[in-house]
């Protein structure tokens, strides 16, 4: 087993930007920021609370593709568009986290890359020793 894996993004950034979805390093797993894809589902421009949900989902496939799993989340960055829109993305993590209860930064931006975008979201993972192959 590498020490180092690399969970591959698929969309066309990553391979100009180069980046992963997430990486682990030994029983450590990082999620780049996660958003929703708002150009694919436009209905969620203006919902905080269902881009969270998506931008959740997106970033523990990742974390379950590189070995770890929600229990397993010791620490996730929310950045919010908007102080409006900390308590819905905030809510949204409690419904993922309620039980795990990882630590937890809200960041207010200015500003996110693609336009209708308000929330993004980071995950931090330890695994286990033994858990690793």
């Amino acid at each position: 087993m590498a020490l180092v894996e690399r969970v591959p993004e698929t969309g066309p950034w990553a391979q100009l930007y180069g980046y992963s979805r997430a990486v682990a390093v030994g029983p450590l797993v990082v999620t780049s920021a996660c958003t929703a894809d708002v150009e694919a589902r436009p209905h969620l421009r203006g919902d905080a609370a269902g881009q969270a949900r998506e931008a959740f989902r997106t970033a523990l496939d990742a974390m379950v593709h590189a070995g770890a799993g929600v229990s397993d989340v010791v620490r996730s960055r929310l950045y919010v568009t908007d102080p409006a829109h900390a308590d819905p993305v905030g809510r949204v993590h409690g419904e993922f986290f309620g039980v795990v209860k990882p630590t937890a930064t809200v960041v207010i931006v200015t500003g996110l890359f693609h336009p209708g975008q308000i929330v993004a979201v980071e995950l931090e993972a330890f695994r286990a020793w033994r858990d690793i192959d």
